[in-house]
């Protein structure tokens, strides 16, 4: 599934989120970065590093995910950003849209959502900000 070039990234990961933790936040990071757990937040690598995401079968991710490289056999709700490739495997089930230069989606794997393709230049251009809720007031109204 890998090239050889792109085995010796996906067999490092600096960061691991393990199947019993789970992080209510946003992640930003390079290099490489595991979930096994669960992820309520934004996931932004650095923008350039070559960084990679691994949901693992297991693992979960409630949010957006801003990577180079993005590796999904877990479940994401949430749209991905893909600049070099993304890959759905078997297990992989998103609710969102996927946004991606070059795919690989296995027999089995589940979108929710609509496959984009872009131009390697169009992820500086179009990157969404991730949404951020606004808390209501005392009164329970959105405060802006």
């Amino acid at each position: 599934m890998f090239s050889s070039k792109d085995k010796a990234a996906a067999s490092h990961y600096d960061t691991l989120v393990s199947q019993k933790t789970e992080i209510v936040g946003d992640i930003n990071f390079k290099g490489g970065l595991q979930i096994e757990g669960v992820v309520k937040g934004n996931l932004v690598a650095e923008p350039g590093s070559g960084a990679v995401v691994r949901i693992s079968d297991g693992g979960r991710v409630e949010g957006q995910i801003n990577a180079p490289n993005v590796v999904v056999n877990g479940s994401v709700s949430g749209d991905i950003f893909a600049g070099e490739y993304v890959e759905l495997a078997k297990k992989a089930r998103i609710k969102g849209d996927v946004h991606y230069y070059m795919m690989e989606m296995v027999l089995g794997a589940e979108v929710n959502g609509k496959l984009i393709h872009q131009a390697k230049d169009e992820f500086k251009k179009t990157k969404k900000a991730p949404q951020q809720q606004t808390p209501p007031d005392q009164a329970g109204n959105k405060v802006d």
